[in-house]
Order: C-alpha cells, then sequence, then structure tokens
C-alpha cells in the first residue's frame, strides 16, 4: 500500500554492511537474515490475528451495501473515521481509479492503516508486527462467507527502501500532480514527517484545516505539464469544505484534517525509526557484532531516534492550526492521562504539535520490543535530557517546564521504567 508517492531504488546490502555510520545511508536490510525472517515467521499483527478470527468464525463481518466492508473493518480494528485521509495522486497499484475526483480513503491508528478505493477491486491494510516491520494485505470487495486477508509482501517494492529507513515500514510524501493526479519527477518524491517546512508537505493529498497565512501544497494541481511544479494554488489554502472537489458523499466522512495528516507524518518515521535500530540489533547481536565500533554506530541512531522522539527538530509553526473533523478530540482522548490530566497525546497547534514534546509512540508494542539494550540506551538518554543533566543546544527548544512535565507524564503512564526513574 502506497502513501502519496512511493517511487524508490532499492539496494540489497549484505549483512555485514546492516550497521551504516548515518542512519539514512543503508536503503534496504536482509529480510531473510536469521535475525530477521521477516517471510519466514508467523506474522503477529492486527490484521493476522483478525483473519485467525475470521476463520475460526469468532468474527463474522457486516457488509454495507455502500461501503462493503469498510465500515464493519474500522470497527474491528479501531479506527475512526475522523482519522480519514484522502490521496488523490495516482499512486497506489489501483492507480487507475484513483484521482481528484475519486481520493483515495486512508484511515490509521498506531499499529494499523486501511485504503480504500471507490470502485477498487480490494481493500488496502498495513499492520504492524511490532519486531519484524509492517505486512501488507488486500481483502477483496466482494462479499464472501469468509472474508480472506491476502499477504502482499510484493508491497515492499515500494515499502521497503530508503523512505522506510531500509525496513518494511509505511511513508508520507507530497508530488507535484497533474490535472488527472499523475505525479511529476517520478521517482523524485518529497519524504515528509514533522521536520518538513508546511509549505513542501501535501502534494497530491486534500487538506482541510484552517492555518493562517501558512501554505502548503495540497488541494492543488498543475495544469501545465511542462511546468508541472507550477501548481494552482488558488482556493487551495485554509478549506474547511471538499463539496465542490468532488462527490464526498461517496466517503464515510467529508474530511481530510490537517492535524490527522502531521500525526501520521510523525508516527511513520517514528515507527521505521524503531523497527530500524531493532532490526540493526539483532543482526549484529546474531553475528557477535557488538563491538565497540558497533556500539557507537547503534548510539548514534539511538540518538537520532531521541531528537526525533523529543521533536527537537519540529518544523515551527508560526500561526494555530485547526483541523475541521473530530481527530484533534478522539485522538487525545486515547491517552494514558497522568495524576493532573495530561497526555503526551495533548495537542498544542499554536506553535507546535503537541503539548507535552515527546512521542505518544512510547506507550507502542514496538517501542517495548526493542532490543533491551536499545531500550535501555533510550531512557538513560530521555531521562538525561528530561532532568536537565544534558543541556546540549540540540534540545534547546525544551523549556525547563517542558523536560519536567513530560517527565512527570511517562512516570505516571509508562509501566517498566527503569528504578532511577522512579520519583524520589
Amino acid at each position: 500500500m502506497r502513501h502519496a508517492s512511493s517511487f524508490t531504488l532499492i539496494g540489497v546490502l549484505t549483512a555485514t554492511c546492516a550497521v551504516a555510520a548515518h542512519i539514512e545511508e543503508v536503503t534496504y536490510l536482509p529480510n531473510d537474515h536469521p535475525a530477521i525472517q521477516y517471510v519466514q515467521q508467523p506474522p503477529d499483527d492486527p490484521v493476522a490475528r483478525l483473519g485467525k478470527r475470521i476463520e475460526t468464525g469468532e468474527v463474522k463481518l457486516n457488509y454495507s451495501a455502500e461501503f462493503g466492508y469498510l465500515p464493519a473493518l474500522l470497527k474491528q480494528f479501531g479506527l475512526n473515521i475522523d482519522s480519514q485521509l484522502l490521496v488523490f495522486s495516482k499512486t497506489s497499484f489501483q492507480a487507475t481509479k484513483i484521482g481528484p475526483r475519486a481520493p483515495r480513503a486512508l484511515y490509521f491508528a498506531d499499529d494499523v492503516m486501511m485504503g480504500f478505493v471507490q470502485t477498487g477491486d480490494v481493500l488496502e491494510f498495513a499492520a504492524l508486527d511490532p519486531k519484524q516491520g509492517f505486512n501488507f494485505y488486500t481483502l477483496d470487495v466482494a462479499k464472501a462467507d469468509k472474508p480472506e486477508f491476502v499477504r502482499r509482501d510484493t508491497c515492499l517494492q515500494c515499502h521497503q527502501g530508503l523512505s522506510t529507513l531500509g525496513v518494511p515500514g509505511i511513508l508520507v510524501s507530497s508530488v507535484y500532480p497533474g490535472a488527472d493526479g499523475m505525479p511529476a519527477f517520478r521517482g523524485n518524491a518529497m519524504i515528509t514527517d514533522h521536520r518538513t517546512p508546511l509549505d513542501k508537505r501535501w502534494g497530491g493529498w486534500y487538506v482541510t484545516g484552517t492555518h493562517g497565512s501558512q501554505s502548503h501544497m495540497g488541494n492543488a494541481v498543475a495544469h501545465n505539464s511542462a511546468q508541472p511544479q507550477l501548481l494552482d494554488i488558488r482556493g487551495a489554502q485554509n478549506l474547511t469544505s471538499l463539496d465542490k472537489r468532488f462527490d464526498t458523499s461517496k466517503y464515510l466522512a467529508p474530511t481530510s484534517d490537517i492535524v490527522a495528516l502531521m500525526t501520521l507524518e510523525h508516527q511513520t518515521r517514528m515507527t521505521n525509526l524503531m523497527l530500524r535500530i531493532g532490526w540493526d540489533t539483532r543482526i549484529a547481536q546474531h553475528e557477535g557484532k557488538l563491538d565497540d565500533a558497533v556500539r557507537d554506530r547503534l548510539n548514534g541512531e539511538i540518538e537520532d531516534m531521541v531528537t526525533y522522539m523529543l521533536f527537537a527538530d519540529e518544523t515551527r509553526l508560526y500561526e494555530p492550526l485547526q483541523g475541521v473533523s473530530t481527530f484533534t478530540k478522539t485522538f487525545t482522548e486515547r491517552g494514558p492521562r497522568d495524576h493532573q490530566g495530561r497526555s503526551l497525546r495533548d495537542f498544542d497547534l499554536e506553535k507546535r504539535m503537541f503539548r507535552y514534546p515527546l512521542s505518544y509512540m512510547i506507550y507502542s508494542a514496538a517501542f517495548d520490543n526493542m532490543p533491551g539494550l536499545v531500550r535501555e540506551r533510550v531512557y538513560q538518554r530521555l531521562y538525561d535530557i528530561l532532568t536537565g543533566k544534558d543541556q546540549s543546544p540540540a534540545y534547546a527548544r525544551l523549556t525547563s517546564d517542558d523536560r519536567r512535565a513530560i517527565l512527570e507524564i511517562v512516570r505516571d503512564t509508562k509501566p517498566n521504567l527503569p528504578s532511577y526513574w522512579v520519583s524520589k
């Protein structure tokens, strides 16, 4: 399942190159390495688990005349309708059915994504195995006695490469779409996350919400094929309705919320970082190569992740953002909350994304399933930064109030912390 554009060149590295000098330098890690066995190991993800329950008859999916299995599956996976994002660029294997008048709908939570295409042949799924990475599936849209998920490892052609840090992952990117949704400059899509300036984001996506004078590439197409980078942005900013763009009644929601988009962007790279460092460490451990040089490289990767977790390199917001769906409310309700009612899921949206800038993915199974020595190092680095022991310029954006609040929230809400985290 592709998200916006995901064209990459995939290079094969040997296992001895698994830990590079910089985390962005490796385009592919070996799936069949004995420490990984991505294809050989039975998948442990939300789709695989639901598939077993359907097969045994424990779960029966209702079939909607208008939307097929979509509503029932959203309910099974705990995917809120307000997480809906709409992509109109032709960047899925069902590309012929996608365009500005018929965008693809995506729905997401922390560990699963689902794609719906009008008149599509299949529903698309990406589900997170917390150790192995994302697994990709489809399900026929036609009604069946026992709907069956089909694993599609061919999706790794786009979903394992430079854009996903070399592991099976998810990506969000920005393209220059033509009037029919076909992206220009194929192979040069801009991968986006919370570090990306807003004016480089969301080409090929619909975006609903207000953002003041800050601009983005969403809701716009290029009309001149000779100058595809010149998007027609007239009327494309601060949209609160998409009714004039296409028939929104054909979707479960009329929105593609700006806050949901930003949340997904943060989440994709955060998840890929956890998976990549986990794979690198497991491969090094299996090969007995945890010497000082490898540990230094792993520590460098961990530092990249800690910097990202703390939003230290987040692009600044110069004016407030506001979505038009209920996503901002329902996302924060998922908690957990500390004894003062604070949560890492609380949004700011005035100057930055989150009120307490530490990734909520610290609660994820992907975080908990990283090798122990990685988690220990991450906890130590977070503790040093949040207690003020580390005052390096890289974390200068974190005020003393930020650090204290995050430390208190994590102490209250994260199980199995190291003993030194416990408040005296």
